[in-house]
């Protein structure tokens, strides 16, 4: 039977503090390096679901691995090694407390804040006469504030600079950054048969002060997908379009009454919902890096991590 790690608990050589994210532990050593562990949880409208979905953490974990090797040559990258299917060891940064947010397409948050006739998303103006799904005539960056708890909050270039988030100079590299990675994803997924609809970039600052990017990049928890194949025809129709993201979940939980908002109640997830989650999961994973997706051994997971990730550090 698939086991899902929903938890972890591991003390490796000197670890001086532990972070539970919504996905991702991250224990941090002493020698400035992080051991990240892609969990198996999965969360929408902010709150983590009760099941854990098997192998989305190696999806997750492998996927961005995949895109941190191919977009090096644009901009530093955390990764040092990856010496188990769920786990990634690279440099500790000091995160910057934005995410940059780049849209290619009218969909998801945009497309929420467009159909109730606002036309301005953190500061930048979307053009008139577009439908959901459309594209946009170039990606735009739509970044959100970093919280450490609860909701992203959107804010514009000009609170950036305002609220001293950032310097002018950090600001501008960063959207220079940002839209770089976006256009090698944009390649990198049509050559796939995917359009690389939106996505996010999280960045920080290295020990000696270098912008370095951080976290996970183009995967199915941080990044949209479109099929590329029939795009054109369902938009003619005004047809939903054939996606490969997290937002099916978005859409399930919506269909059963659940937006995250108070007083709502998470419905329960059958099994049967979990299964299909884990195989569009996998399915991203060979789609987008071309290669057969092999599930690691779940029969004993946190045994096989700490293993892993010890003879990696000792």
């Amino acid at each position: 039977m698939k086991q899902a790690l929903t938890e972890t608990s591991f003390e490796f050589p000197n670890q001086i503090n532990v972070y539970e994210g919504k996905v991702r532990d991250v224990y941090t050593l002493s020698d400035h390096r992080l051991v990240m562990i892609a969990s198996d949880r999965i969360s929408a409208f902010d709150h983590i679901l009760p099941k854990g979905i098997p192998h989305k953490g190696q999806v997750l974990n492998q996927v961005a691995a995949h895109f941190l090797d191919a977009t090096a040559d644009i901009v530093p990258n955390w990764k040092m090694a990856t010496p188990d299917p769920n786990v990634t060891i690279g440099k500790a940064c000091d995160p910057i407390k934005l995410e940059m947010v780049v849209r290619g397409y009218l969909a998801g948050h945009a497309w929420r804040t467009y159909k109730s006739g606002e036309r301005l998303l953190c500061g930048v103006e979307m053009p008139e006469g577009l439908k959901e799904n459309d594209r946009f005539p170039e990606p735009i960056i739509t970044p959100a504030t970093k919280a450490d708890e609860g909701h992203d909050e959107d804010i514009s270039e000009t609170e950036i600079l305002k609220q001293g988030i950032v310097s002018e100079e950090v600001w501008n590299q960063l959207k220079s950054y940002t839209l770089q990675l976006f256009a090698r994803g944009t390649e990198m997924a049509r050559e796939r048969g995917l359009i690389l609809v939106d996505t996010k970039y999280e960045f920080g600052l290295d020990v000696n002060g270098e912008i370095t990017l951080i976290d996970e990049i183009h995967t199915p928890d941080s990044s949209r997908y479109f099929y590329a194949e029939g795009y054109e025809e369902r938009q003619e129709k005004g047809e939903k379009q054939k996606q490969l993201s997290k937002e099916f979940v978005r859409e399930w939980l919506m269909d059963n009454g659940f937006q995250g908002l108070e007083g709502q109640v998470m419905p329960i997830m059958p099994v049967e919902f979990v299964e299909s989650v884990s195989a569009r999961y996998i399915e991203l994973y060979e789609i987008i890096t071309g290669l057969s997706f092999d599930p690691a051994d779940t029969s004993t997971i946190t045994d096989r991590i700490e293993k892993n990730v010890l003879g990696y550090l000792i």
